[in-house]
């Protein structure tokens, strides 16, 4: 089944029918406030306090509905007006305002405690016109937003990668914003509960924990750097060089005359299964006569 943002944008797939549809499904209704309740623990708002949030893609208001419930004030935002107009319908107690979320935000600086956004930020990835770039629209996103949180505070968003490529987009992004914290990742080893968080902390914070099985367990995550991915790189690295002998007796091209370097080369390109090597022949890295 092709992912609803592989269809159409945002605004033209959640047209009348389907924002009816997705309100009035039971089930997307339970799973929507099973996540939303996880992002909103997440979220670590100070208890028996009222906080101010920014529903980041609220669509017909189904996760403002727990922040009501959880004591909180809440401002909503989202690019597709039918979803707007069935919230509306409903009498949802939050502020709604239209908003393409690529093209950043204009609050004013520290306005929310913090901010929620559930299966919306994988939007962002696909270029819908041509003046869209992922990039740069990941990039406006996340530099506004970080602008609006309080220091400190925290924005949760629980969304579907289709690879890892995009998680280390949206990551690098938020880094380069200025956000710290990272990647909760719920139940990994189960195809159906596994969902994953982005952890985004202003201010310095701890990484909080990812739920495993029954228990609660400490999920590092995947820091803003990919850290972790970065020193088992390293360390694959160097285990072949290992493997290799090390740098020890190994000659560098500078070491190398002209007919060793190519012979080099071309024994690695055979090992490899490269096509159209030439032969070797005594006119194997020959240098050829200058006439003029």
């Amino acid at each position: 089944m092709s992912r609803p943002e592989e269809i159409s944008p945002p605004e033209i797939f959640y047209g009348d029918v389907e924002a009816t549809k997705y309100t009035s499904n039971t089930r997307v209704k339970s799973i929507q406030a099973q996540m939303t309740r996880r992002a909103l623990e997440l979220l670590a708002l100070p208890e028996d306090e009222t906080a101010f949030v920014l529903d980041i893609g609220c669509g017909s208001g189904l996760s403002g509905e727990l922040l009501d419930e959880a004591g909180h004030v809440w401002v909503g935002c989202d690019i597709a007006p039918s979803m707007l107009e069935v919230a509306l319908e409903r009498e949802v107690e939050g502020d709604l305002f239209l908003q393409d979320i690529g093209q950043g935000f204009g609050f004013r600086p520290g306005t929310f405690d913090g901010a929620i956004s559930i299966s919306v930020i994988q939007w962002l990835l696909n270029a819908d016109s041509t003046s869209h770039s992922p990039a740069q629209r990941l990039t406006r996103f996340f530099t506004t937003l970080h602008s609006a949180l309080r220091n400190p505070s925290r924005a949760i968003f629980q969304f579907y990668p289709s690879s890892d490529d995009q998680v280390q987009m949206i990551v690098n992004a938020a880094q380069r914003a200025g956000f710290g914290g990272g990647l909760v990742v719920d139940y990994p080893n189960s195809k159906k509960a596994r969902k994953m968080y982005l952890c985004l902390m202003v201010g310095q914070q701890e990484i909080p924990k990812a739920l495993n099985g029954d228990e609660m367990e400490v999920d590092e995550g995947a820091s803003l750097g990919m850290k972790k991915r970065r020193e088992e790189i390293l360390n694959e690295k160097r285990r072949r060089k290992d493997s290799a002998g090390g740098k020890k007796g190994k000659k560098s091209k500078k070491d190398m005359d002209a007919k060793e370097w190519i012979m080099k080369k071309k024994e690695l390109y055979r090992s490899r299964g490269k096509e159209g090597v030439p032969n070797d022949s005594k006119y194997t890295a020959r240098k050829r006569k200058v006439y003029f």
